[in-house]
């Protein structure tokens, strides 16, 4: 018989979800988590993970190709898109398997089904109602088509995306985020054409623009047909495929992915008749630094909350949640020094501020770049066109903001978030050893550069 009574609940399994649940059950509560889907949430099931698994296939195909670059003959890889999609299914099994072995564990009690708030301390699902002193709402996003159009037949969000069970032959992608930009990578390398269209007038347009820059060149190379400043009009889906208009042009794709933002999922909540404070413009969930709602013994955390849409923020804030509602000192996040990471080819990381972004909030910006064929370890390993580039405050030497696009650069960016948090900044990283040959000797040396003393440049 399953307990009505729990110390928390948590509302959604997701990497936020699931963490808050584990790290509460640390903290010797009674816990449960609430999931209407499967283990893991979009994130595992859907999204991140899946993306990831056929990336690292468009990955392997890439080296494949470039093996004669380095000595290797091969012939033309051959791709068994089956096989790639079972393997995607054995990595997001694998991973949602685990999940629920820590959930088991840790004596985590998983309810099946869609909950609501339903009073003070209470979480009503299906005709079942409990109780908890703490819940914290955890049930990340939605897509979100663009204007003009709808989702359904040919016209699919970002999760359908890495989930098509044929290769496509053509396909057309709305927004040039990180969510775009890594579905255009793949599928063009697995073989499919790839249009990509940008309504801003840069490709990652919340990226640095020297980086994207590169990154629309790398893009481009992939023969990825890359459109900005553009917008996709009179959006018709068929039986087989879909057209639209840009610039004036007609087109036809097999599939139209939209994958130009994402909304809070919070209609199912009762947020309103709980008395839950939302941000009338966007929908989100405010909260305070310790993601705490309006409402008493309810906290909130992940993509239905101010801040980057990011699995790795969700983790964090889930911990913050669990630590506050145990009497635990917390402290809020930084949201831009949080990570970001794109995993396209070329890789795509970042934290803090932009260059713009820095000297429009009054800083003595100081700039420091590198390009990879500027240490060794670039040209040893085939990308000498990737770039590094640090932000700083020229009078203490504060790290701002640090920028890489390239070959591990979604690695290489946590040595500067790590030194950042550390309260170091620029001038330290460019006096500690680094290993040679590697590319974080590039970090090393674009520290050097934004403090004036660069060696290999």
């Amino acid at each position: 018989m399953a307990s009505s009574s729990f110390d928390t609940i948590v509302i959604g399994s997701g990497p936020g979800g699931y963490v808050a649940a584990i790290r509460a059950a640390q903290l010797g509560m009674k816990t449960a988590v609430v999931e209407k889907d499967t283990i893991g949430g979009r994130c595992l099931n859907y999204a991140c993970i899946p993306a990831k698994a056929v990336l690292r296939v468009a990955d392997i195909v890439s080296e494949v190709r470039e093996a004669g670059d380095f000595g290797v003959k091969v012939g033309e890889p051959e791709i068994d898109y089956g096989a790639v999609m079972q393997r995607r299914e054995k990595v997001i099994t694998t991973l949602t398997g685990g999940v629920g072995g820590l959930f088991k564990k840790n004596r985590i009690e998983l309810i099946q089904g869609e909950a609501r708030l339903a009073g003070a301390g209470k979480v009503a699902v299906g005709d079942d109602t409990y109780e908890a002193k703490n819940i914290i709402l955890a049930t990340g996003s939605v897509k979100r088509p663009i204007p003009g159009t709808s989702f359904g037949g040919r016209v699919i969000g970002t999760e359908e995306a890495w989930a098509l069970s044929e290769l496509p032959r053509r396909i057309a992608v709305v927004g040039a985020g990180a969510s775009g930009a890594e579905i255009a990578s793949a599928y063009v390398r697995l073989g499919s054409e790839v249009m990509l269209f940008e309504a801003l007038d840069q490709v990652l347009p919340t990226e640095d623009a020297d980086i994207s820059k590169v990154a629309e060149r790398g893009l481009k190379k992939q023969g990825i047909q890359v459109f900005t400043g553009t917008l996709v009009k009179d959006v018709q889906t068929g039986a087989d495929s879909v057209t639209f208009s840009y610039n004036g042009e007609q087109a036809e794709v097999d599939w139209l992915i939209i994958a130009a933002g994402r909304g809070p999922d919070v209609e199912a909540l009762g947020l309103a008749e709980a008395g839950v404070e939302v941000d009338e413009k966007t929908g989100l969930i405010k909260v305070d630094g310790a993601q705490r709602t309006s409402v008493k013994g309810i906290w909130a955390i992940g993509d239905i909350v101010p801040g980057p849409a990011l699995a790795h923020k969700a983790s964090d804030e889930g911990i913050i949640a669990v630590e506050d509602a145990a009497g635990l000192p917390t402290h809020p996040l930084s949201h831009p020094d949080i990570p970001r990471a794109t995993f396209c080819t070329p890789n795509v990381a970042s934290f803090g501020l932009t260059e713009q972004q820095a000297r429009d909030a009054g800083h003595d910006v100081v700039v420091g770049k590198l390009q990879y064929g500027a240490v060794g370890a670039g040209t040893v390993y085939g990308d000498r066109t990737g770039l590094i580039k640090i932000v700083g405050d020229r009078k203490y030497g504060e790290l701002l903001g640090g920028h890489i696009v390239g070959a591990k650069a979604t690695e290489l960016i946590q040595e500067l978030v790590n030194v950042k948090a550390l309260e170091g900044g620029y001038p330290e990283v460019a006096r500690i050893i680094h290993g040679h040959p590697t590319l974080s000797e590039g970090v090393m040396e674009a520290a050097r550069a934004a403090d004036g003393w660069l060696i290999h440049g």
